[in-house]
C-alpha cells in the first residue's frame, strides 16, 4: 500500500517582534541613563610613614554627627540638619580662616547622607583639610 507523505512545512521564527522589543529596550535604557558625573570635592590625602599627621599647629574644628543625624560643631548643636545651616555654622566657627583642619566624627549608625552634607558644606566654603576619626578595632 502506498501512503501519501505529508508535506513538511518549514518552521520559521519570526524575528521582527524580537527586534522591535530589543530596540525599545535599547531606547528605554538610553533615555533613562544619566551621563552627568559631578565631583564637588576633590581630596588629596597626605601620606605618612610612621604616625598620623599632627593637627596641633592650627586649632581643628570638629563636627560630630549623632546616630539620629544631628550636627554639632565644637560641641554646639545646630538647630536643624540643612546644609545652609551647616555652612553658616562653619563660617562662624572658621571666622574666615579656612586653612584650619575640619575633623568629621560620625556615629557608626549615622546616615551616610549626613556625612555627605558635611562634604557639601566644606566644598561650598573651600575647606581643603578634612579628616575622619575612627576607633581602633579590638583584636580578639
Amino acid at each position: 500500500m502506498k501512503f501519501r507523505r505529508q508535506k513538511l512545512e518549514d518552521v520559521q521564527i519570526n524575528l521582527t517582534p524580537l527586534i522591535d522589543v530589543v530596540f525599545l529596550l535599547l531606547i528605554f535604557f538610553m533615555v533613562s541613563t544619566t551621563f552627568k558625573q559631578t565631583t564637588e570635592l576633590v581630596i588629596d590625602l597626605p601620606t605618612a610613614s610612621s604616625s598620623a599627621p599632627s593637627l596641633q599647629s592650627q586649632e581643628p574644628v570638629e563636627i560630630l554627627i549623632t546616630q539620629d543625624g544631628q550636627f554639632s560643631i565644637n560641641n554646639q548643636t545646630l538647630i536643624n540638619q540643612h546644609v545652609d545651616t551647616l555652612v553658616q555654622g562653619l563660617k562662624e566657627i572658621f571666622n574666615g580662616n579656612f586653612e584650619r583642619p575640619l575633623i568629621i566624627t560620625a556615629d557608626a549608625n549615622a546616615p551616610y547622607e549626613m556625612v555627605m552634607r558635611v562634604y557639601d558644606a566644606a566644598a561650598q566654603l573651600g575647606i581643603t583639610k578634612l579628616a575622619h576619626t575612627a576607633q581602633k578595632e579590638v583584636s580578639q
